[in-house]
């Protein structure tokens, strides 16, 4: 036989946690709507008074401090879904992104997934040694390739730099890396998001709540017990007064039992004079004794090895506890007889279900417990055989159950008292409806509602009336925070029936109207606080000689405390208006209290982040330019107006007039030249340059006749202006035109000629352009006259670079005069 699923550790602390829990999928959406089975469809049953309770302000507010430690609300739904669709699908489904998590994860979380795969390769690695030349392609530097990997990022970006290094080990390990992380890995981590998605669906970590109220020695004297901090892992006792038409005064700072694990459900229970506390944790279970000044006192303490689900306290023996593990076995343990298995059966009641989540309560007998899962829940007799039982409630026709409907939550509701309901009632809680059923009649239930909540109803209070007479108030809570309050009347042997529709309660949502406006981000931050899940509920009614007061308190995900007070309102008309309550001084005061302390509190790290770049490396070469008063200015108006800045809003260049043009020299002679040249109007930049450069009362020399050439060289395409051959060539001095006379001009020879022409073409055409040039024929009997008709100066010209080259060559000797002409 296989070991029980509980044990008794040796020392009453808790060993260890596991941070996660297993999550039932909710398949459908809640119906919206109440029905009986006993009375008409969308009517409520005649009962002599109509309750209503009337809140005192519009949402709860904020009764104590939020804690010193930042909150991650975790992944949600847009972090793990596939962002892409499939168009040939019909109807919409959600499907996980695996690459995108995959990749984060691998950014993240570098070291889990290569450190095993890393030890596997290190037997292939050489870590000391002389690097061989042979091997200089398959052996890689250790030392240097985990300095790479460790961090080193130059510019600031992981992406900026990749050395040989590591260009090498992906090469040599790529195609063991691509298929052992990608299998191993992937698979593993396909697995953790179906879990985290239907955590999200439906999160029963918090079933039953995590927020109780514990009665002290005098009337409206008690303590809230409830977990806080980052991982919820300590159990804090808070003393608080309760006084009929005022707020709650909390009395003192709260005291603190630090745990090894986070608290999902605290259960308290007086028996017999007898106050007991049991808290579940994931995979341990402790209960306390609550002397009557408040201490705890440890009692005993259980390691679940499979993960607990659930525990409960019993209504007729102190500290008798039941608790239920994910393996499917119930165990009770009592201070005398300790710890036995009572069932354990890993398949679910009706039909077949995966969730391992499993629920224990008591009945009207002592040795008689009910065990429930997600199709139904069963009683089973302690002293029987195991595997023997009845059938209380199942998911199906009986109930008249909905398809993919399942079970959130079952509680005992009988207790002694004279103005208490029949001790053999149970309620059922499913994502649709809430069901009263007895144990004597099973599977039929005595009465059925559909809730209309938004989300699972995983949380539920049963309240003594408040008056003698009044039907009990049930609250009912739903894992988004939403809140509903029905009333349920029958006590004795009458049947039990619900006193009118049920009524909604202002959720910490409502109360977002009570804080002052912040910035957006602040504001965002605010509205995921009051967002949180809830995972706790609590209630009391102090004794009160006017009208009754019931203090609700509501525990957040964050380990926030919220209290909102309801005074009834009986007998209201029918045609009396709906209350509405406003904000008090006092209550805005209180927020924006609890607003300054939780800006004050440092938000949750990112767990990725986005790379950021070094201004040091961009900026490093740039020099500030000192603009004093005109910078700083300048960009403001350009941020006012909303465009673009420009180099006039810094003061760099003046926007009116632009700069002068510097006086004209040797150095500007090129610049104005080639653009003269770029407008076509070469020609007369020269007649001005010649005119200037001749002084006034000079006539400037007409230019010589130009022979046309022939158009066999293309290459001749440009500009040749031979009147550049009757300027003298610049002196070395480069001196302004006007600062020293001229010396004569003297005409070049035809060789100088010749060799202006062939500076402008390619080296393998210049010897046939020097033949082609002394075949022209000349002119005159002047010595080096060459010249060309006037009427063909259009199609010849030299441009800017060819003019330069004929001013600075020098005079060539002559060469014969040509015997054939053309």
């Amino acid at each position: 036989m296989s070991d029980p699923p509980l044990r008794e550790p040796c020392s009453p602390a808790c060993c260890s946690s596991v941070p996660r829990c297993g999550a039932e999928l909710s398949q459908a959406s809640p119906a919206v709507g109440w029905s009986s089975l006993w009375a008409s469809q969308n009517t409520a049953p005649h009962v002599a008074k109509v309750l209503l309770w009337e809140p005192d302000t519009p949402g709860p507010l904020p009764l104590l401090p939020p804690g010193p430690d930042p909150w991650d609300p975790g992944v949600t739904a847009q972090d793990l879904l596939f962002r892409g669709g499939y168009q040939f699908r019909r109807q919409p489904q959600a499907v996980l992104d695996v690459t995108e998590q995959l990749s984060r994860f691998l950014w993240d979380h570098g070291d889990i997934a290569f450190a095993p795969l890393g030890k596997l390769m290190l037997e292939n690695f050489k870590l000391e040694g002389a690097r061989s030349r042979s091997k200089k392609k398959t052996v890689v530097s250790v030392k240097r390739l985990l300095q790479d990997l460790g961090g080193h990022q130059p510019w600031g970006c992981p992406w900026a730099y990749l050395s040989h290094r590591q260009r090498r080990f992906s090469i040599l390990g790529g195609p063991i890396l691509s298929t052992s992380v990608a299998s191993l890995l992937g698979e593993l981590l396909h697995e953790e998001l179906a879990l985290r998605w239907e955590q999200l669906l439906l999160d029963d970590a918090f079933t039953g709540g995590a927020l109780a109220w514990v009665p002290g020695r005098t009337p409206g004297a008690g303590q809230l017990v409830y977990p806080a901090g980052g991982a919820l892992d300590r159990l804090y006792f808070q003393k608080v007064n309760l006084t009929p038409g005022s707020e709650p005064r909390v009395l003192g700072g709260p005291g603190h039992i630090r745990l090894r694990g986070p608290v999902r459900q605290v259960v308290t229970r007086t028996v017999q004079g007898e106050a007991l506390l049991a808290v579940r944790s994931d995979y341990h279970c402790a209960l306390w004794k609550v002397s009557k000044q408040g201490q705890p006192a440890p009692l005993q303490v259980l390691q679940v090895e499979k993960g607990a689900t659930g525990i409960s306290l019993s209504p007729h023996l102190p500290g008798e506890l039941a608790i239920c593990s994910r393996s499917g076995a119930i165990c009770l343990w009592t201070p005398q007889d300790g710890l036995q298995q009572i069932y354990k059966d890993p398949e679910t009641l009706v039909f077949r279900d995966p969730s391992p989540w499993r629920w224990a309560d008591f009945t009207a007998h002592p040795r008689v417990l009910t065990v429930g899962d997600r199709t139904g829940v069963k009683m089973v007799d302690t002293q029987g055989p195991q595997g023997c039982g009845l059938l209380l409630f199942r998911g199906g026709a009986e109930a008249s159950c909905q398809k993919g409907e399942r079970v959130l939550l079952t509680q005992y509701l009988g207790e002694c008292g004279p103005e208490c309901l029949h001790p053999t009632l149970h309620l059922i809680c499913t994502q649709f409806s809430l069901y009263l059923v007895d144990e004597r009649l099973p599977l039929v239930p005595l009465l059925k509602w559909n809730h209309g909540l938004p989300s699972a109803p995983l949380l539920a209070r049963l309240l003594p009336p408040p008056r003698t007479g009044l039907p009990r108030p049930l609250l009912l809570a739903g894992q988004g925070g939403e809140l509903q309050l029905l009333h349920i009347a029958g006590e004795g042997a009458s049947t039990p029936r619900l006193a009118g529709p049920p009524q909604s309660l202002p959720s910490r949502s409502d109360s977002l109207s009570a804080f002052p406006p912040l910035e957006p981000k602040s504001q965002w931050r605010l509205q995921e606080r009051l967002t949180a899940p809830a995972i706790g509920l609590a209630a009391a009614i102090p004794p009160s000689a006017n009208t009754p007061v019931l203090s609700l308190f509501q525990l957040s995900a964050a380990g926030d405390v919220f209290h909102q007070g309801l005074h009834l309102q009986a007998d209201p008309g029918p045609d009396s208006p709906a209350p509405t309550a406003s904000w008090t001084p006092q209550a805005t005061a209180s927020c924006s209290r609890w607003l300054k302390a939780l800006l004050e509190v440092a938000p949750a790290p990112p767990v990725w982040a986005a790379p950021t770049f070094s201004h040091r490396r961009l900026l490093g070469c740039f020099e500030p330019q000192k603009a004093e008063g005109k910078a700083p200015e300048g960009l403001r108006t350009a941020m006012a107006k909303g465009r673009l800045l420009q180099l006039r809003d810094l003061g760099l260049l003046p926007t009116e007039e632009r700069a002068p043009a510097p006086e004209p020299g040797p150095e500007d002679e090129l610049s104005e030249r080639l653009e003269a040249a770029w407008e076509g109007q070469a020609a007369a930049w020269w007649e001005r340059r010649r005119g200037s450069s001749l002084g006034p009362g000079k006539q400037p020399k007409r230019h010589k006749r130009r022979t046309q050439l022939s158009n066999t060289f293309s290459s001749l395409s440009g500009r040749l202006d031979l009147s550049d051959a009757a300027s003298p060539p610049p002196s070395p001095e480069r001196t302004l035109p006007a600062a020293r006379p001229q010396p004569p001009v003297t005409p070049p020879s035809q060789e100088s000629t010749q060799e202006l022409w062939a500076r402008a073409v390619p080296s393998e055409r210049q010897q046939t352009l020097r033949d082609y040039m002394a075949e022209l024929p000349l002119q005159g009997d002047a010595p080096g006259g060459a010249s060309v008709p006037s009427s063909q100066t259009s199609s010849v010209r030299a441009t800017p670079s060819r003019q330069r080259a004929a001013v600075r060559s020098g005079s060539q000797p002559h060469c014969k005069k040509p015997r054939m002409g053309f």
